[in-house]
């Protein structure tokens, strides 16, 4: 055997939500900003996100981080999320994978109960506080980017849902943010499938119908993902969602491709963005605990801790907290005879995708 790559990683949970972060990548990955980074991720690198999140190594709920040097004075390291559906900017669940492992592992080597974390991402550094007890992190809260409304009740029509009211919110990616009543569906891990496919089908319609353009970072555009929420908070009691995360392209002629997965934990990103669309209704103020639960009963604890702008948009300033735990560790291999050298995926849980079969980039080209 000759092996063409080799990458070693440290597995995570983040309240359910798997994260391999990537140890040894950042050699793979070039640019001089987090932007100009994830940009090459995504021109340069699907092969390796297949790869990781594929199988024979993956499963359609996995992601990923590669950890980068910082960009930025004072942070400590820079990452980059491999999801499914692709690179993306941010990700609440896989920054609290990425500061758990960092910390466990010795990558950041600094005594005290509390440990403060700088996290350089494509939408700008991202600062974490983590609880440690005996090396152990007990939790991490991330003060993530500011989060705003692009609009409200926005009217979708969906196919063979009709039409649907959602909220177009930026929580670190762009969400489309619907009540599951709406749709005649209970968050119920039951109706895993059904939750997915209403989802899929939303993400669809948002594509055609919703064009968004983050005003900072215009590298930054389009509804990403689809949370399907309980509705307005009921005092006493902890909000609910679930985040469907589509695994393929979405296709308005091939019905097989409306599916995705649900995510495991209550969503970093989608708390944030969830917690933006309450204020603005006047249901969540500053300073206000928000508990968001996931579809398996894991939760993130929210707070809005002050106000800012994005753009000429009003946004606010969120934090999420959450525990993660560190899985195993491990060290992926690539064989140059092996010939899933991208990963592959199959109908019967995967969604329809193109074959990944060419050869993963091995080296970045200046």
């Amino acid at each position: 055997m000759t092996e063409i790559l080799s990458l070693d990683a440290v597995e995570v949970h983040a309240e359910g939500e798997p994260g391999r972060i990537l140890t040894s990548a950042a050699h793979l990955v070039r640019g001089d900003t987090m932007a100009e980074r994830l940009q090459y991720c995504r021109e340069h690198l699907d092969g390796l996100r297949r790869l990781v999140l594929q199988e024979p190594r993956g499963y359609p709920a996995m992601c990923a981080v590669i950890l980068l040097p910082p960009v930025n004075p004072g942070s400590d390291f820079g990452i980059v999320v491999l999801e499914q559906g692709g690179f993306t900017p941010m990700s609440g669940s896989n920054t609290i994978c990425a500061v758990t492992a960092a910390i466990e592992t010795g990558i950041i080597d600094r005594p005290g109960p509390e440990v403060l974390v700088a996290v350089d991402t494509a939408v700008g550094t991202v600062h974490a506080t983590a609880r440690v007890q005996g090396g152990k992190v007990l939790d991490v809260t991330v003060a993530n980017v500011p989060a705003f409304v692009v609009d409200l009740e926005v009217p979708l029509e969906v196919p063979e849902l009709g039409t649907v009211p959602v909220d177009v919110v930026f929580g670190g990616q762009f969400f489309a943010q619907a009540r599951v009543a709406d749709l005649g569906l209970e968050l119920d891990p039951a109706h895993g499938k059904d939750l997915a496919r209403a989802g899929a089908l939303i993400k669809l319609a948002a594509t055609e119908q919703i064009d968004v353009v983050h005003p900072d970072n215009p590298g930054i555009r389009g509804v990403n993902l689809v949370m399907l929420h309980s509705g307005d908070p009921v005092r006493g009691a902890a909000s609910r969602n679930t985040v469907v995360l589509t695994n393929g392209p979405v296709l308005p002629d091939m019905p097989q491709s409306w599916t995705g997965v649900l995510d495991r934990s209550p969503c970093g990103t989608g708390t944030s963005a969830r917690m933006a669309a309450l204020h603005a209704r006047g249901l969540l103020g500053l300073h206000e605990p928000f508990h968001h639960r996931s579809i398996i009963g894991t939760e993130f604890v929210g707070e809005l801790v002050g106000t800012a702008t994005a753009g000429d948009r009003t946004a606010v300033l969120p934090t999420i907290t959450g525990r993660g735990w560190v899985t195993g560790h491990s060290r992926w291999v690539l064989d140059d005879s092996d010939p899933f050298q991208a990963g592959y995926s199959v109908g019967d849980i995967w969604a329809p995708a193109a074959p990944a079969s060419y050869p993963v980039r091995t080296e970045a080209k200046d």
